[in-house]
């Protein structure tokens, strides 16, 4: 028989029952999230990289060689922070990410991944995948599925409340 996992109220250890059914899965989905991300800074540490750092590179080298105006890649942030502009200046000193004016609009400002900053991404992919393997080992892919979807109903749902 597999062993039992520790339920949200056993792990933060309250005593009290949650109020709603959909309370106790808001606060099992924030401590999941910041266990996830404590495993991850665990992981990218060995780097001396931070998780938005990781993220900004991630987001550049998916955009491909043209690279994203710094707007777009803040927009496009797992976690949304205020000081892109001063997180992209840490990363450009570090040699991770080239900058260029727009010609055409020189407000606007085009950030690159270097290859300096590719090979680090390649370098942390054990890292990543370990992460991955978290994921995958729990649940099928049929439930990552399931799982997906649940989470892009939910974000769907905050954005509309946002926005009214």
């Amino acid at each position: 028989m597999a062993a039992r996992h520790p339920t949200i109220q056993q792990d933060i250890e309250q005593k009290r029952p949650f109020r709603t059914r959909s309370h106790e899965a808001y606060v099992a989905l924030l401590r999941t999230t910041a266990d996830s991300k404590h495993f991850l800074s665990h992981k990218l540490d060995a780097e001396d990289i931070t998780l938005q750092q990781y993220n900004v590179l991630r987001i550049l080298r998916g955009a491909g060689d043209g690279g994203l105006p710094t707007l777009s890649v803040a927009e496009r942030m797992l976690e949304r922070t205020p000081g892109v502009t001063r997180l992209i200046d840490r990363m450009e000193r570090k040699g991770w990410i080239t900058r260029e004016r727009c010609s055409e609009d020189r407000r606007r400002v085009w950030c690159m991944i270097t290859e300096s900053g590719l090979n680090l991404l390649d370098r942390m992919d054990p890292a990543i995948n370990a992460v991955d393997e978290v994921l995958s080992r729990v649940l099928t892919d049929k439930e990552l599925g399931v799982l997906i979807d649940y989470l892009d109903r939910i974000r769907a749902e905050l954005a509309k409340r946002e926005d009214a």
